[in-house]
């Protein structure tokens, strides 16, 4: 069972807050859902949230479509909120799902064995870019 736990890591979508584990550009052209393979142009009915969420979009025959390339994200650099969501409309998988195990029961005895922690299965902590953290009111108040 702990060999599963170990082996389990998909392909997941990055969420904001996090550093880019790579850089994701968009080519010029036909926006793609890279959901399937291979990969299929973005319905017509999606134009508007591409153009919310900071794509500079023009329809050609029903398409959405780049007139010029557009950098998605940077490697290291934090995600916004609207990256990851286009990185996720636009099906781009960038990081790992795990699942740290952290206590087991065990049948024979009965009793909870809790697993050691190693230095890579630490949490990531978000940092933020000031120092302070955000509690979501104005200074100005």
């Amino acid at each position: 069972m702990i060999a599963w736990f170990d082996d389990f890591h998909p392909p997941d979508f990055a969420r904001a807050g996090i550093r880019a584990p790579r850089t994701v550009i968009i080519p010029v052209g036909p926006v793609m859902q890279h959901h399937s393979d291979p990969p299929e142009t973005m319905p017509h009915n999606e134009e508007p949230q591409l153009r919310k969420l900071g794509l500079t979009t023009r329809m050609n025959r029903g398409v959405p479509t780049l007139d010029v390339p557009h950098k998605i994200c940077e490697q290291g650099k934090k995600l916004t909120p609207e990256q990851s969501q286009l990185l996720k409309l636009l099906g781009h998988k960038t990081v790992e799902f795990k699942i740290r195990l952290l206590g087991r029961w065990e049948k024979e005895t009965g009793s909870v064995i809790m697993e050691p922690a190693t230095e890579e299965e630490e949490l990531p902590v978000h940092e933020s870019d000031d120092g302070d953290e955000d509690d979501g009111e104005d200074a100005s108040d």
